[in-house]
């Protein structure tokens, strides 16, 4: 008998960030590819006595199963910061926890998506959402997108002329890839096409509080009148991405639809990992430890930016991100990304090419660069090897037109 496998599976390859790690790995490698923390903010000798703390005061409940919805304290803890970080107004019963944020973007695909449905999202967008909604058949149309956001214009043309859109994905904190933010207009803008068209929105934000410059804007889920705003977000660019903890923030009519899809894919989320979480924040000051993270990133996206002004030629552009992990470059649209990609491995620097965040192809000559995971001395090198690369690209693409 013939094994055949689910349609499904056609639209599925593996993540070019996973494939291209398994090259970065060496450890002469200077890797601008994933979106890493920087492992040495981990407060290694904090959690082992935290951990110590749980086994030996609620061991037993440690390592039980848990409900579904996660556990209790830290959801009020995750509501309060929510509220006050990002204006919003929900309670713990409008969070359900999940195996990071990644879970989240599977189970929304399943919630709203049937085959050939229409999914907006802005162009470039984070690939891993692209993968885990493409499993459940849809039809993405990326919306024309400047370094505020979404195009406000464009998208509700779209929504007046496609009569089959379900899902409405963005990221307005630090985009990732691009690292751009939706100022406030933006989001108000947005919020009131999102109202009259009454079409559920995932705002993706694991990027959020990392702010370099200014204060934080409100979220859009804090703008959210009618209940469409689906808030997710993650412990693992904050904290520890080991622990694979994350959320849904919605409404209670959503979170029920979450908790029974949820059931269906593993009970719970570690219980384990979630008291040890609550427990850290008890006894450790949290918020300076995302502070340290913030005066980290900052030097190192400035020592990136100091060395792609001295060192790109005038006609490669970039971002100029105020938070988050990463920044966007453009070349000139006769460079291929993917095949200079291939030259720099050879330099020992990597980057993520830019076509794989967008769902319908294009960005050849766009790729994405990480600054949270290496050292300014790294940097410094890694962009030198990476300039040389493009440089070598160009005049080799000149001596093939010539000859």
């Amino acid at each position: 008998m013939t094994v055949t496998f689910a349609r499904r599976m056609d639209g599925l390859k593996a993540s070019e960030i996973r494939e291209i790690l398994k090259l970065t790995q060496q450890k002469d490698m200077i890797s601008f590819a994933g979106g890493l923390p920087a492992p040495e903010s981990f407060p290694v000798e904090a959690m082992q006595k935290v951990a110590q703390k749980v086994l030996e005061q609620q061991g037993s409940q440690a390592l039980q199963y848990s409900t579904t919805e996660g556990y209790e304290p830290l959801r009020e803890k995750i509501a309060e910061r929510m509220n006050r970080k990002f204006a919003t107004s929900v309670q713990a019963n409008n969070v359900l926890i999940t195996c990071g944020s990644q879970q989240a973007l599977d189970f929304s695909g399943k919630l709203f998506l049937n085959e050939g449905d229409i999914v907006l999202c802005e162009s470039p967008t984070y690939l891993a959402a692209i993968s885990a909604l493409k499993a459940y058949q849809p039809r993405f149309i990326a919306i024309p997108t400047d370094a505020q956001g979404m195009v406000l214009a464009e998208l509700e043309k779209t929504l007046a002329s496609q009569k089959n859109v379900k899902l409405i994905y963005v990221i307005p904190d630090f985009q990732n890839p691009t690292g751009n933010s939706w100022p406030l207009e933006r989001r108000r803008g947005f919020m009131e096409i999102i109202n009259r068209y009454h079409i559920p929105v995932i705002e993706d934000n694991p990027y959020g509080e990392l702010r370099f410059e200014n204060k934080i804007i409100p979220a859009l889920k804090s703008m959210d009148t009618n209940g469409l705003v689906i808030f997710t977000s993650t412990f693992s660019k904050t904290f520890c991405p080991g622990l694979r903890i994350g959320w849904i923030a919605a409404e209670e009519k959503f979170i029920e639809k979450y908790v029974l899809i949820k059931q269906g894919a593993d009970l719970c989320t570690s219980i384990r990992g979630q008291m040890e979480i609550a427990t850290y924040m008890d006894d450790y000051d949290f918020e300076e430890n995302v502070e340290k993270l913030i005066q980290l990133y900052r030097v190192r996206r400035d020592v990136m930016i100091e060395m792609l002004e001295k060192k790109l030629p005038q006609n490669v552009t970039f971002t100029h991100p105020q938070g988050g992990l990463f920044l966007w470059v453009q070349l000139p649209e006769d460079i291929d990304a993917s095949e200079l990609l291939q030259d720099c491995l050879k330099k020992k620097v990597a980057f993520i090419p830019g076509e794989s965040f967008f769902p319908n192809g294009g960005g050849k000559n766009t790729f994405r660069l990480n600054y949270s995971n290496m050292a300014e001395l790294n940097i410094r090198e890694g962009i030198k090897r990476l300039v040389q690369a493009i440089l070598e690209y160009q005049t080799d693409s000149k001596k093939r037109v010539v000859g």
